[in-house]
C-alpha cells in the first residue's frame, strides 16, 4: 500500500479534530476532538514505521506511548468534566470561565 493513503487519511483525521476543537463548546465533543487528533498522529507513526521496515519498531513503540498519553488525558478531562456538571449542570467550555482563581484582595484594598 503506497504511504499516501494513510497520511491523507490522517490529514481528515486531525483536520476534523481541529475543526471539533475550534468551533465546538462543549468539553465532552471538544475531548473528543483531541483523541481524534492524538489517533491522526498514531496513525502517522505507525505509516512512517511500516514505510521504514528498519526492524526496529520505533514509530509502533511511540505510537504505545501516545496511546498511554491519551488515556491519562481522557481519565483527567472526564474527571473535570463531571466535577464541572455537578457543580454547574452544564459542560460547556465558554460558561466555564468563573473557575479561574480571583486575584485575592490585599488588606488595605478592602
Amino acid at each position: 500500500m503506497p504511504l499516501v493513503l494513510p497520511l491523507l487519511l490522517a490529514v481528515l483525521l486531525f483536520c476534523l479534530g481541529v475543526y471539533g476543537v475550534l468551533a465546538r463548546r462543549n468539553a465532552i465533543t471538544m475531548l473528543m476532538s483531541f483523541e481524534l487528533m492524538l489517533n491522526a498522529v498514531n496513525l502517522n507513526l505507525v505509516a512512517f514505521d511500516a514505510w521504514r521496515l528498519d526492524g526496529l519498531a520505533t514509530g509502533q513503540t511511540l505510537a504505545v506511548f501516545v496511546i498511554t498519553l491519551a488515556a491519562a488525558e481522557i481519565g483527567l478531562g472526564l474527571a473535570i468534566v463531571l466535577l464541572l456538571f455537578r457543580g454547574h449542570g452544564h459542560v460547556d467550555a465558554d460558561l466555564a470561565r468563573d473557575l479561574r482563581e480571583q486575584p485575592e484582595l490585599q488588606e488595605n484594598e478592602l
